[in-house]
């Protein structure tokens, strides 16, 4: 469930998502974005073609997203088309180098909120995205699932089903809850401690060299006690990652 808040703002212990989906094969022109975007405090999810975009979209909740037109395999256009058949009112500014009235109107039926060609200046780019968040209104998360958890920002709790297939309500701290939230939104991946260090700090969370190897090893032992399974890998160098089945 989402509900509207303005936007870079903490209330209550909740975050606002300010992440970005940008899906964008060229790597230079990708580069530019997503540094122009993360210069204006976004978090941005890059991803270069429009099959690992719909995975992203399926297990990740976003506040905005920007797709190219012309993406290898699943096209923006496509993209745009399948968020919009499930109902998903994701913003999205579309980049193409097509400049006709007539592709513009394509796009725009096919469920694009914004149309912008790629010889903007990275300023309109943000200027566009940020006319988009106040147009929809900023989301708040209040719950986040990722496979068989799901994290509850009402209660700062996660929910699941343990080996006996019996609904179970663990209760977190606030650190345990940011570092499981941080994981959670970034599935599959392979996560630098200091990655999470960074994001607990941006959370209002006190941090130190051991607090995310803390917080892990607490996190599991919560749902090893509760029956569940857990999700959690601990990796070389520090890092950590959580495994969803494909």
């Amino acid at each position: 469930m989402l509900t509207s808040h303005n936007p870079n703002q903490l209330t209550q212990g909740k975050e606002f998502n300010t992440t970005i989906l940008l899906v964008e094969e060229d790597l230079d022109f990708g580069a530019a974005v997503k540094r122009a975007l993360t210069q204006h405090n976004y978090s941005v999810d890059w991803v270069t073609d429009g099959a690992e975009a719909w995975v992203n979209l399926e297990n990740t909740q976003y506040a905005l997203a920007v797709f190219d037109w012309m993406l290898p395999g699943v096209t923006g256009l496509e993209l745009c088309q399948r968020l919009r058949e499930k109902d998903n009112p994701l913003p999205v500014l579309m980049l193409t180098a097509k400049d006709r009235v007539k592709d513009k109107v394509i796009g725009l039926d096919a469920g694009a909120s914004d149309y912008l060609l790629k010889s903007c200046s990275m300023t309109e780019l943000v200027a566009r995205l940020q006319a988009l968040q106040r147009r929809f209104g900023q989301c708040q998360l209040t719950q986040l699932t990722v496979g068989n958890l799901t994290l509850d920002y009402n209660s700062n709790t996660i929910k699941s089903q343990n080996q006996a297939f019996e609904r179970q309500e663990i209760f977190l701290t606030h650190k345990e809850f940011h570092v499981l939230e941080y994981l959670m939104k970034h599935p599959n991946q392979i996560i630098a401690g200091d990655e999470i260090r960074d994001y607990l700090k941006k959370m209002n969370s006190e941090s130190c060299s051991c607090v995310v190897a803390t917080q892990i090893r607490a996190l599991r032992q919560k749902l090893i006690n509760s029956g569940c399974a857990n999700p959690i890998e601990t990796m070389q160098n520090s890092c950590y990652r959580f495994k969803i089945s494909p």
